[in-house]
């Protein structure tokens, strides 16, 4: 998955999308084919992948444009999914495009796909009535090239070449905290048609700077305001929602989401589109990068959660949707130890969470067993702790003191309530609190006491 052997290219009505080998239920593919056929909505097809290729190429932090970044995709039978990251990790951006949107099969399989900047140019001016035919894979690649040549289109040689996959490392890290987030986001309210596109067409361009606010829908439409009203949802970092100016026109509705809670974090919002769908999620500060939330640190204490993932991970076949609770049956686990099971493997990137779905899918990226401590050092520094754990019986087995270097900290833990309400006296603990994961003392108790 870390090369391209091909250019992605649109001629004659043709869009082919190179992919880089892919992983698929039979194993290594280095020349997959994902989909071959028409699109039904050709322009959403095109501007969602723009949309992706913006989102990928911008530092919205201290906004810089900087080098694309080659989105990954999945196809899994009744859709493909196209995931990327902003290039400060603060911006999370997912495509969906259902099998309703395609007149052939999608297959099954994970690779990145290639998003050029030639590409781009050319998508940008395919219109809504136009016929793409699309092929995506290496495959359709090379018959479109064999074609070209017969027919002696001109630049075809430029097809030819050997490009290294544009995929930071630690987009693998940002998926599994992303997925973790997203299960607890909660659709705040809707709105459809045209209040939809006046929203979209208000939004500060990525240049922009930091507004912050209380999204409040109206009459009129949809309203920044300093405080909180009904039914609204906070975001931070407005304009790095800019990039859906792209697909402005062809929008029927979107919906906003906010953590179950509602109190200010993390902020997301889904674009309705023929045969389609575009989320964005956004870090709870324009600063903050998915890649450093932490999110899944509590899951990961957990000591049987890694033979629960190795099980759960061997039944897996790039599902659109995972039943958490049939697989529980099936498997003779509890829903709890299936759903940290499905957390650690989404550290690996093998699952993204669907808020809208409310379930986990499958997508496959290769795998680094010492992922899991490498992408978490706090979870390293909890394990060397935990011989230094000590319960304080006196509290009812409620607090604990945990000898790190010349300092003794105080955790406050009640198991009925989880790993989420749990206290430390630490200077990591006193600045962020359990927002960003729990600090290595709660963990290092986690871990001693097999806590939840």
């Amino acid at each position: 998955m870390r090369a391209f052997s091909n250019q992605s290219i649109l001629t004659d009505g043709t869009l082919a999308l190179a992919l880089a080998p892919a992983l698929t239920p039979g194993g290594i593919d280095s020349d997959p084919r994902f989909f071959q056929g028409f699109a039904v909505h050709p322009q959403v097809l095109a501007r969602g992948f723009l949309v992706l290729a913006d989102i990928t190429s911008t530092r919205y932090f201290n906004y810089t444009p900087v080098a694309q970044r080659d989105p990954v995709l999945s196809g899994q039978g009744d859709r493909l999914r196209a995931e990327c990251f902003s290039a400060c990790n603060g911006v999370y951006a997912r495509l969906d495009l259902l099998q309703s949107g395609f007149d052939g099969q999608i297959g099954f399989g994970t690779s990145n796909v290639d998003i050029g900047m030639e590409l781009r140019a050319a998508l940008a001016n395919i219109r809504r009535e136009d016929k793409l035919h699309v092929l995506i894979g290496d495959d359709g690649l090379k018959a479109t090239r064999i074609a070209n040549i017969n027919t002696k289109t001109v630049g075809i040689e430029k097809i030819v070449h050997e490009r290294a996959v544009q995929m930071p490392d630690r987009w693998v890290r940002a998926l599994g905290n992303a997925a973790e987030i997203h299960q607890a986001m909660r659709p705040v309210f809707s709105i459809k048609g045209v209040q939809a596109q006046a929203f979209v067409a208000s939004l500060p361009p990525a240049t922009g700077k930091t507004q912050a606010g209380w999204l409040t829908p109206s009459r009129a439409g949809v309203k920044l305001m300093p405080r909180r009203g009904p039914g609204a949802a906070y975001v931070s970092g407005l304009h790095r929602l800019s990039a859906l100016k792209r697909i402005m026109t062809s929008l029927s509705g979107m919906t906003f989401y906010m953590r179950a809670g509602g109190e200010p974090g993390p902020f997301m919002v889904e674009a309705a589109l023929p045969c389609a769908r575009l989320t964005l999620s956004l870090t709870a500060e324009s600063w903050q990068g998915y890649s450093g939330e932490g999110a899944l640190l509590a899951s990961l204490a957990r000591q049987d959660v890694l033979a629960d993932a190795g099980l759960i991970g061997q039944t897996l076949g790039f599902d659109a949707a995972i039943d958490a609770l049939d697989m529980a049956r099936r498997l003779h686990r509890s829903e709890t130890q299936v759903q940290a099971a499905l957390a650690l493997l989404a550290v690996s990137g093998k699952l993204g969470f669907d808020a809208r779905d409310g379930a986990y899918f499958h997508r496959e990226l290769p795998d680094d067993p010492d992922r899991v401590l490498k992408d978490n050092p706090r979870l390293t520094a909890a394990r060397k702790l935990v011989d230094k754990v000590e319960r304080m019986e006196s509290t009812g087995n409620k607090q604990w003191i945990v000898h790190s270097s010349e300092t003794d900290y105080r955790v406050y833990f009640d198991p009925a309530l989880g790993a989420a309400e749990a206290r430390c006296t630490c200077t990591w603990y006193l600045n962020h609190q359990n927002k960003r994961g729990p600090c290595k003392h709660i963990l290092a108790v986690q871990l001693k006491e097999g806590l939840e």
